[in-house]
């Protein structure tokens, strides 16, 4: 499907521009700032995954290994797609790991996919919404509608932004170019006026190739401080 064929983007109505937002558009080349949801604005998954490796006495990374073997096609680049549903996702993941040697619960891995907030990283988002053009980028097994239904305060961040491209749902995912090319289309910017944050390298690199401004999430202040620098204006 071609991207004139899905759906428009959400877009809000802004106010007159600031004496903020034109010293920002002086100083920056930057039109849109473009958010990962899981490791981001959200603690990471990783760090789920991680306890319940503990619990369950697995080697340390277990289910990035597993992920990374064949990460286009394994069961977890299926979900993401919605190629498959929870139920073959759980017995293909854990064949999966099988395969490797090891025993996992995949629904206890699933379990872990639900992060807490970031509030630095929140306020951040909001201070971009009210000058930027913003998107939210997620992987997701479940479309955020139905993942966060018991959690108001999570939806109330997603409303903020102006488009959400969700992998669940429009049927590719990062890394694949054709993610990033779908929020840049609805948001209506060129690559080169975005900058991308997110906590995999793997996907960033498309982003950077395509000529966006990227910034690796591991340390959220760090992270923070240098949008900071790309934008020109404090985000706290």
């Amino acid at each position: 499907m071609g991207l004139a064929n899905w759906p428009p983007c959400r877009r809000r109505i802004r106010g007159p521009i600031t004496e903020l937002d034109a010293y920002a558009r002086r100083v920056s080349k930057i039109e849109a700032v473009l958010f990962d949801f899981g490791g981001v604005v959200l603690t990471s998954p990783f760090d789920a995954f991680a306890r319940y490796e503990v619990e369950a006495g697995l080697p340390h990374d277990t289910i990035r290994r597993i992920n990374a073997t064949n990460p286009d096609t394994n069961a977890w680049a299926l979900l993401e797609r919605r190629e498959v549903d929870v139920e073959r996702f759980c017995r293909l993941f854990e064949a999966e790991a099988t395969e490797l040697g090891l025993v996992v619960d995949a629904q206890r891995v699933l379990a872990g996919l639900h992060g807490d907030l970031r509030p630095a990283m929140v306020e951040a988002v909001r201070r971009c919404a009210d000058e930027l053009g913003t998107g939210l980028l997620t992987n997701n097994v479940t479309p955020l509608a139905d993942q966060e239904a018991a959690r108001p305060e999570v939806l109330s961040v997603v409303a903020l932004f102006d488009v959400v491209v969700e992998s669940s749902l429009v049927g590719c995912r990062k890394p694949e170019p054709e993610f990033y090319e779908l929020a840049c289309a609805w948001l209506g910017v060129e690559p080169s006026r975005c900058v991308f944050l997110d906590d995999l390298g793997i996907n960033l690199k498309p982003a950077r190739s395509m000529g966006m401004t990227t910034i690796k999430v591991e340390d959220p202040a760090v992270a923070i401080a240098e949008l900071e620098a790309v934008l020109g204006f404090p985000l706290g």
